[in-house]
């Protein structure tokens, strides 16, 4: 059986913000039918699950405005430079965040976040042998941030819980038990990462 080439006959930009573009696509569906699909276009995010010599996760706890409240997560930041290279961008963001850096980096998962509207994708590394670095001043909601150092386990009732739901940090924390559990073996620090997204940061180099 041959599969259908799902190709976008024509492409618009109705709206492009600070963080992210709403693009308007026209993709030529099975049977040659033309459907309209809302694309939101973002940048690609990084997050570190670092665990501490006890065996302890780090997490921060931050405001988040679209919910109105705080949430449990892991260290993060967008890649909102064309061409940045994710693992630095994760380590600026575990020093800024916590003041911490660590010894040994690995990809602990990749995730496509919500692909029914959005090529947002996150990489989530592993960080282990943590030491204390310089912490940039921060600012906004960064300058509100609580560290909170958590058992793996309790990290991982609270994610079951209800109590920990952001996406990143409820994925992070069970791809890294299931890691554990299933000796799994991790991909270098370095590895390609074919689901970065880079359009909406082409965009916004390109003013």
């Amino acid at each position: 059986m041959t599969r259908h080439a799902f190709e976008t006959v024509s492409s618009s930009v109705v709206y492009d913000g600070a963080i992210l573009a709403l693009r308007l696509d026209q993709v030529a569906m099975p049977g040659g039918k033309v459907v309209e699909r809302e694309v939101i276009e973002h940048h690609g995010a990084v997050a570190v699950a670092a665990l501490d010599d006890n065996g302890h996760l780090v997490l921060i706890d931050q405001y988040r405005h679209p919910l109105g409240r705080r949430l449990l997560e892991l260290p993060a930041g967008l890649l909102d430079a064309p061409g940045e290279d994710p693992l630095e961008a994760a380590k600026r963001e575990l020093a800024e965040e916590t003041g911490l850096a660590a010894q040994t980096w690995s990809v602990l998962v990749d995730v496509a976040l919500s692909p029914g509207f959005t090529d947002e994708a996150l990489r989530v590394y592993l960080a282990e042998g943590l030491i204390d670095t310089d912490q940039p001043e921060p600012e906004h909601e960064e300058a509100d941030i609580e560290i909170v150092r958590m058992p793996v386990d309790e990290a991982v009732r609270q994610a079951l819980a209800g109590e920990i739901v952001n996406a990143t940090a409820v994925s992070g924390i069970l791809a890294l038990v299931a890691a554990r559990s299933t000796g799994a073996q991790l991909r270098p620090a370095d590895a390609p990462w074919d689901g970065q997204p880079e359009a909406f940061a082409r965009r916004k180099a390109q003013g």
